[in-house]
């Protein structure tokens, strides 16, 4: 609960932020500091993926949703992803057209209303600095957050290079700085969900490595048919074909709990299912054989 209180408020002040540049890249007629805002909405559904995984993480499986609702998260980021890819292209259209005739921004003003988000930014780095060493989505948060840190200080010095000697160019120029972390932000978010909507291979995941942990168990003669993919953040799952040498369903069961107990702490796989096979299929009540 402490947890997703301390998201739930670095949400509150992450829009606040975004609310704060938009009102002041209107009135400052700054297109860098309307790009920065612009990434802070980016950051604000990074904030608001992890908070609804942390939500969604505690409902119960449905008989329609077997495994949940974790791939949710997935389906927001491809469509926060679009949305900000198309909000990229109109900054970058309009700061072209902003180089041909520029136009002066309140400097002073970009900079106070930049260092405002630049301290909320960096308070917000604070509140989720040790969630962020347990919980991979948080982490993800805090990448993004120090994107928008970057980004901050980038127009927090346009803005007193424009107040003391007018570069009329610098603003527009500042907007693609800013509209380009935004591409690399929304190219990292549109590869990771269509990574585990196509049930790829979870990326702290090598195959080599869980193949050969599998074989190496006393017992396990094969592993085939393996496949591992992600359900939501954190929820990985694994389906195989194991091959026993032949031996009596208590020493087959103790071999199941090893390989479970193998792939969760090694792999962080909760999910895990396999079918034994056995080397001989000889009738004997005394051997684990599902071979057809």
């Amino acid at each position: 609960m402490a947890q997703r209180r301390r998201l739930a408020a670095a949400v509150a002040l992450t829009a606040l932020v975004a609310v704060v540049e938009f009102w002041g890249g209107f009135r400052a007629q700054s297109l860098a500091l309307l790009s920065d805002a612009a990434h802070v909405c980016m950051d604000l559904f990074a904030l608001a993926i992890a908070l609804a995984a942390m939500i969604a993480a505690q409902r119960p499986a449905t008989p329609r949703q077997t495994f949940g609702f974790g791939r949710l998260e997935m389906l927001a980021a491809l469509t926060n992803g679009a949305l900000l890819f198309g909000a990229t292209i109109a900054i970058v259209v309009e700061a072209i057209r902003r180089l041909g005739a520029p136009v002066l921004p309140h400097g002073l003003l970009m900079s106070e209303v930049a260092f405002f988000g630049l301290l909320i930014n960096g308070s917000v780095g604070l509140i989720l600095l040790r969630d962020g060493r347990r919980n991979l989505n948080v982490a993800a948060a805090l990448y993004h957050v120090a994107g928008d840190a970057l980004g901050a200080a980038a127009v927090i010095v346009g803005g007193i290079l424009i107040a003391l000697y007018g570069i009329r160019w610098l603003d527009p120029a500042l907007s693609l700085f800013v509209a380009a972390i935004i591409v690399v932000g929304v190219l990292r978010i549109l590869r990771e969900a269509s990574h585990v909507l196509l049930g790829g291979v979870p990326q702290s995941v090598q195959m080599n490595d869980v193949l050969q942990r599998m074989r190496a168990l006393p017992g396990v003669v094969a592993v085939h048919d393996l496949h591992v993919w992600t359900l939501g953040t954190r929820s990985h799952a694994l389906a195989a074909h194991v091959q026993l040498d032949d031996r009596r369903i208590s020493e087959a069961t103790a071999t199941l709990h090893a390989l479970e107990m193998m792939l969760h702490d090694c792999f962080d796989i909760g999910h895990v299912t396999i079918q034994f096979e056995c080397e001989s299929c000889e009738p004997d009540e005394r051997v684990v054989c599902t071979q057809l």
